[in-house]
């Protein structure tokens, strides 16, 4: 159960780190685009979106993975 624990620790920190790239590209590509450069903007935007997505995937994973931590504890 302890590794099961790191492991979803491990994806939630992964998550986090995901989100804050997520919100990072977002300020740029708004930078970019009020500055009329629409171009990088969307490129920005773009990343902004596949960071926030990858960060969904790894909080559903470690989602998963804590409700088999609970089945777990409540088998004991």
């Amino acid at each position: 159960m302890h590794e099961l624990r790191k492991s979803i620790q491990s994806l939630h920190q992964k998550a986090a780190e995901y989100h804050d790239l997520a919100a990072r590209a977002h300020r740029t590509a708004a930078e970019h685009n009020e500055k009329g450069d629409k171009e990088t903007g969307n490129w920005h935007l773009d990343r902004a979106r596949e960071y926030s997505d990858q960060a969904f995937k790894l909080a559903q994973e470690a989602h998963s993975k804590s409700g088999q931590m609970e089945s777990v504890s409540y088998e004991k």
